[in-house]
């Protein structure tokens, strides 16, 4: 079945949370509305209130109205405030501007054209005929009682503005909290999801996967896909709102400019095809070596002794400049798309629409009788500077909204790899009979490491695998913990099919000890109990005396309590090896695995772990790998494995007796082979 789109399944992440991105767009919405009253308000200020005072003035019998004005003895009245209770009398006056001076005609004189006095002979030009009126100038202190009557509504006008953008203001604030609370949310989940599902995947993918690689995954694309939420949909989805509601007020101003300025989406979205087809391939570049540049890092830091003994500084660091090189070529091929589709261009955009908007209202000019106000003018102005404002926000987005797209790509590529599920439901804790009826297995499914193996291991019993590097030891013991699945025949413990549980069930009851022993950052304590609440403090402490660990710990400043960092590397290997030893017995395994565990361990250590070795394999099945053949002479069974087969089974002494593989390894490590002649 075809998997959904990049696009869609970040969309599904998000509707997790979609009661508080719902309630913050909406806040979202009130903030913009009020935020675009302002050019209205503008407007009404400009043409109602400071051009309105233009125009024809009836003369009223006096009253106490806050509209009526006093002038040459009588009241008088805007034509548009006249009320039903309004007595008119006398005459209709007409008040206008010429330049920066007020002039009154005792008319109902022409108010369109163009206007020119000439002391008191005034004449009006429209495209038809020349109007001439007698009129008068008036002087500051006359026109002032004309603008009085608009100060009040002026200031509420300008008072209520302010009001709403204090509320916007107040839910803008909620709308960014919301938004990013709900993108930080969303971020968790999926770090949450992606970090339980590489529990879920097969051991086999991390052999092929470098660490840091995975690290990336988890942390570096995560966190791009966080600023797509917290930062990139937030502005692209305030932004498409903001140019909504732009676009409402256009249509409500100018239905024909307002569709002319619609050509701006199919631009604009054309414009975001044509960035993400570019942005996604040079992201993809990008992405990728970085995982590897962190691949790399890991790498040369864990190894950093090796490299300095053997004289790889600056091999290594070639190594590393070729993936620095390739991630600087394609961030510049980057910077190079987002220089030619950013800023200069929304420029080059928003110039054109200027001279389209000084064309559409320079045309209509043309004809007097059709001037737009002052106010109007003023609006559409100012809404077509604010509708760029978010198509520059969108169009510096795209960048990082591509970087998120590709980095969901990684991130949704890591959960879709087959999982499986963790099945932690506690079984009856099994007695350790242990048989492996005609195994077969491989790797890649083809070149086998074991074939047709079959032995029987009884409960309480220490068996023993010896054998060359790559006849199968290790295999055996992955199949066991069930890291990896047998392609022919059948693992069985107490009779039961380890398929029969899942892989966390069948090693509810397993412990193993390592070569080279893994401590994690915390304490000594807490690296026995590995924070299982089941396991308590005196419980830790009563295994690591039981396998001799105390010798050291006492001697500690904190004694239990010390500090372990990542590692453990401030301990000694046999030291680490004794609290390995501790964490197994505490966890009270059914069934031990020692892999290697004295490879490494002097000689005084080795007796030491071997009084250790001999606690801990009491009372339970123990399968032991060992090099050293000294160390496990006493073990009840030894198999010998040559190239994925067992060639010969028994103790110590029978083995010896074969003088078959078994008894030439033997002589070997004792030195006592003898030089043919």
């Amino acid at each position: 079945m075809k998997k959904p789109s990049t696009e869609k399944r970040l969309f599904n992440y998000a509707l997790h949370y979609k009661k508080g991105i719902l309630i913050g767009l909406f806040c979202l919405m009130i903030a913009v509305a009020m935020e675009l009253a302002g050019p209205f308000i503008a407007k009404i200020v400009i043409d109602d209130h400071i051009l309105g005072v233009e125009g024809y003035w009836q003369e009223v019998t006096e009253n106490d109205d806050r509209y009526t004005v006093d002038y040459d003895g009588g009241s008088f009245k805007r034509v548009d405030r006249l009320t039903a209770s309004d007595e008119t009398i006398g005459e209709v006056v007409t008040l206008f501007q010429i330049g920066t001076a007020y002039h009154i005609i005792h008319d109902k004189a022409q108010l369109d054209g163009k206007r020119e006095a000439n002391g008191n002979q005034i004449s009006i030009t429209t495209a038809e005929e020349t109007f001439h009126y007698e009129g008068e100038r008036l002087a500051l202190t006359e026109a002032y009682p004309f603008f009085k009557p608009e100060q009040r509504p002026i200031l509420m006008l300008l008072g209520l503005y302010v009001g709403l953008l204090v509320i916007a203001g107040v839910f803008q604030f909620y709308k960014t909290f919301l938004l990013q609370k709900a993108a930080n949310q969303i971020v968790k989940k999926m770090r949450t999801d992606l970090f339980a599902h590489t529990q879920r995947i097969p051991i086999d993918y991390f052999v092929d996967q470098p660490a840091g690689t995975i690290v990336a995954r988890i942390t570096n694309d995560t966190e791009a896909i966080r600023d797509l939420y917290e930062r990139v949909l937030a502005i692209i989805v305030t932004s498409a709102v903001y140019m909504g509601g732009i676009f409402i007020a256009l249509f409500i101003l100018d239905a024909k400019l307002a569709t002319m300025c619609l050509f701006i989406l199919p631009l604009l979205y054309g414009w975001m095809k044509a960035y993400k087809y570019f942005g996604t391939k040079y992201n993809k570049v990008i992405r990728k070596t970085i995982s590897q540049i962190n691949g790399n890092i890991s790498e040369a830091i864990q190894g950093m002794p090796v490299i300095q003994a053997f004289n790889r500084e600056k091999k290594t660091k070639e190594e590393f400049e070729v993936l620095n090189e390739r991630n600087y070529t394609y961030q510049k091929k980057l910077i190079k798309l987002s220089a030619l589709t950013s800023y200069n261009l929304v420029t080059v955009i928003r110039n054109i629409t200027f001279v389209g908007f000084i064309w559409y209202f320079g045309s209509s000019s043309l004809e007097l009788t059709s001037v737009i106000s002052i106010g109007m003018l003023y609006a559409f102005v100012d809404y077509i500077t604010r509708l760029f404002e978010p198509v520059t926000d969108i169009v510096n987005q795209l960048p990082l909204l591509e970087q998120a797209r590709v980095a969901g790509t990684r991130v949704f590529e890591l959960l879709d790899h087959d999982g499986e599920t963790v099945e932690n439901k506690q079984i009856e804790k099994y007695r350790g009979k242990i048989v492996f009826d005609h195994v077969s297995f491989a790797y890649n499914e083809k070149d086998y490491v074991l074939n047709d193996i079959s032995f029987e291991i009884n409960e309480g019993q220490t068996a023993a695998f010896v054998g060359h590097t790559g006849s199968g030891k290790s295999s055996i013991m992955n199949l066991l913990f069930r890291f990896y699945d047998a392609q022919k025949g059948s693992i069985r413990i107490d009779g039961y099919s380890t398929r029969e549980w899942s892989r966390q069930q069948v090693r509810s009851h397993m412990g193993i000890v390592l070569q080279d022993p893994f401590l994690f950052s915390g304490t000594i304590i807490s690296n026995v109990t590995m924070n299982d609440p089941e396991i308590s403090r005196e419980a830790a402490i009563k295994a690591l005396q039981a396998v001799g660990a105390n010798r050291f710990i006492d001697k500690l400043p904190n004694t239990y309590d010390e500090v372990v960092t990542e590692g453990g590397t401030t301990f000694s290997l046999g030291e680490r090896q004794l609290i390995s030893f501790a964490r197994a017995l505490a966890f009270d395994p059914a069934i031990l695995i020692l892999d290697e565990a004295t490879a490494n361990i002097d000689t005084e250590t080795e007796n030491i772990i071997q009084e250790a070795l001999e606690v801990l394999k009491e009372g339970r099945t123990t399968l032991v790998i060992a090099h050293r053949l000294s160390t496990i002479q006493q073990a009840d069974i030894i198999f010998v494995l040559d190239r994925g087969t067992i060639k010969e089974e028994g103790n110590h002494d029978k083995l010896i007796k074969q003088q078959g593989l078994y008894y030439q390894m033997y002589q070997m490590q004792q030195g006592k082979v003898k030089t043919a002649v």
